[in-house]
């Protein structure tokens, strides 16, 4: 009851920060680091999630749980905020494009699932979206950069 009651008052100190911003690519980094200590994963796992590759999977889904709550586009008791999921993912995407396909991928958590399988389902679909094929572009470019810079 506790957490419930300590992810409650995380969603409403987060709805009240009006003033939410996308976090840079250094913060998101600090939080996958973060969450990663808390939500331990296999080399497997991790080699997966490194080619864009989720399974379905308790720990990854505790984990993917912790780094959208961290973002602070995702409330345990509320689900994902479309919103902020558009402007944190857009990518070179209008925003009102990236928030209709975030909004195409909230869902109100009918069936009640626990809070890592609602986050995971959301993030299953905007990986599946046109921000997921944005997102996997602008990493492969990212590694090819780093690779020539090698050279």
């Amino acid at each position: 009851m506790k957490y419930f009651l300590a992810a409650v008052a995380l969603c409403a100190m987060t709805q009240a920060d009006a003033e939410w911003v996308p976090k840079t690519a250094e913060q998101i980094k600090e939080i996958r680091a973060a969450c990663l200590k808390e939500h331990a994963l296999d080399d497997a796992q991790i080699s997966k999630m490194k080619q864009l590759e989720f399974p379905d999977e308790p720990n990854v889904r505790q984990y993917l749980l912790c780094t959208a709550t961290k973002l602070g586009i995702f409330c345990p008791s509320q689900g994902y905020h479309a919103d902020r999921l558009a402007k944190q993912f857009k990518m070179d995407l209008s925003e009102e494009e990236a928030l209709q396909i975030a909004q195409g991928c909230i869902d109100s958590n009918a069936e009640h699932s626990p809070a890592d399988v609602w986050a995971f389902r959301g993030h299953k679909c905007m990986m599946a979206s046109k921000i997921g094929d944005k997102v996997r572009a602008y990493i492969k470019a990212k590694e090819e950069a780093a690779l020539k810079a090698k050279v």
